[in-house]
């Protein structure tokens, strides 16, 4: 963490409980009883929604002819936007909370759910700041190694953690590393998930990435800066919420805005537009 994390923040991530049902709770600490207080926990679990996009600004991605999940890895779109997805959750900064909140920053988090067990909380405040919570298994494997059983175990039981936790079942899918084979697209139908999305550039955040060092910036094709519907890979990593403030800097200069990838997906691949897109004018 960077230096000393303001005591909201740390609430923000923390107050969070999970009541019988399944749905958020407030719990006291300290009495509670501070008006300022109680209005910022408020607002820490208020649902953000984002824009849609243009109606005739952007390709709807399609089903897939086999009836599979189709794999996605960048929208065609005309608008400068780009879609961060944050992967994982085995480290996490409570600062971020209030990034993603206080800036209105669409995010999607593909989880990772073993670590609910440990940072359930943390990820409550993640949701209800606007993240939806996807599937990235439950112990993070190399799927295209394992057999169709072990597969659908990894991705159903996450999916069935999700739902426990969250009150939503996943139905969007990324498999860890990318990897992935027909045999994982079949066990993810089983599971209901709808489609599996990858991504177009990653952010190193964190870590060193080959042949851009530390907290480097690829392009899968090769390229540089960023392009209109860029699916933009990041991870929960120490030092999330500085290096969150350096990609909104960078998307910011080259006159991009970050936008939220559900609602360019449509509800047959488990995002919010509908499936029939609407024409202009």
């Amino acid at each position: 963490m960077r230096g000393r994390t303001p005591v909201v923040t740390m609430v923000a991530a923390g107050v969070i409980g999970v009541a019988a049902g399944g749905w958020p709770v407030l719990t006291s600490l300290g009495g509670g009883s501070d008006p300022a207080l109680r209005t910022e926990l408020a607002a820490v679990l208020g649902d953000q929604t984002w824009p849609t996009p243009k109606p005739g600004s952007w390709t709807m991605p399609k089903p897939a002819a086999d009836g599979f999940p189709p794999v996605v890895n960048r929208i065609e779109t005309q608008e400068r936007v780009v879609f961060l997805t944050i992967d994982d959750g085995y480290v996490y900064d409570s600062e971020f909370v209030n990034i993603v909140r206080k800036r209105r920053v669409p995010i999607m988090t593909f989880l990772t759910t073993t670590y609910i067990k440990g940072q359930g909380q943390y990820f409550w405040a993640m949701r209800n700041a606007g993240s939806r919570m996807e599937n990235h298994t439950v112990s993070h494997p190399n799927m295209a190694t394992l057999s169709p059983e072990t597969q659908r175990k990894q991705i159903c039981d996450a999916s069935d953690a999700i739902q426990k936790q969250y009150g939503r079942r996943s139905e969007i899918f990324r498999p860890p590393f990318g990897s992935y084979n027909e045999t994982t697209r079949q066990a993810a139908k089983q599971c209901g998930i709808k489609s599996i999305l990858l991504w177009s550039a990653e952010f190193y955040n964190g870590t060193t990435g080959p042949g851009v060092g530390y907290n480097g910036f690829a392009r899968g094709d090769g390229g540089k800066g960023f392009k209109p519907g860029d699916i933009i890979l990041m991870h929960y990593r120490k030092g999330l919420a500085r290096d969150m403030e350096t990609m909104l800097g960078w998307i910011e200069q080259a006159g991009f805005r970050a936008a939220a990838v559900e609602n360019y997906l449509p509800r047959s691949l488990g995002g919010n537009a509908p499936d029939r897109p609407t024409t202009p004018g």
